[in-house]
């Protein structure tokens, strides 16, 4: 069973137009800008497995404002880069919860070289944040699974 999924870009990449994706985005496994005005990291949001040292991982898009979105990249290759500050985000994946999770409140955390950032999410009303703070069982994970790759 997957222990880690996600999409390949942030929402928003999807709503555009198949021909002008190429001319408007640039796109990375882990950076995405549009438009020269949106601007969007990949990370990590953790959901701890009860009774276990193992999680389940989301990958999800932020988007971060173009300052964080400089400051970040400048620090991409940076050993020591884990003591920034978290960047404020927007959750920007669509996650297959009940609950939207686009637009989320979120805490970027830089991790150290070789790591992609660890997202919290700050909405705590959510579903996805009361995973993250309390952990899921295994049934859980693989209900997710499923709901994730078969609709």
């Amino acid at each position: 069973m997957p222990m880690c999924l996600g999409a390949d870009a942030p929402a928003l990449w999807y709503t555009l137009p198949e021909a002008e994706r190429a001319s408007r985005a640039l796109l990375s496994s882990d950076q995405c800008v549009i438009d020269n005005e949106h601007f969007f990291v990949r990370g990590r949001i953790l959901l701890p497995i009860v009774e276990s040292d193992d999680s389940f991982i989301w990958l999800a898009w932020v988007s971060l404002s173009a300052k964080n979105f400089k400051r970040m990249s400048e620090l991409w290759d940076t050993d020591g880069r884990e003591a920034e500050h978290p960047y404020f985000g927007w959750l920007q994946s669509a996650l297959p919860y009940a609950e939207s999770t686009l637009s989320l409140k979120t805490a970027v955390h830089t991790m150290p070289l070789g790591e992609r950032p660890e997202i919290e999410i700050k909405s705590e009303e959510h579903q996805l944040a009361t995973e993250q703070i309390r952990g899921i069982s295994m049934a859980r994970v693989q209900e997710i699974v499923e709901r994730a790759l078969h609709g």
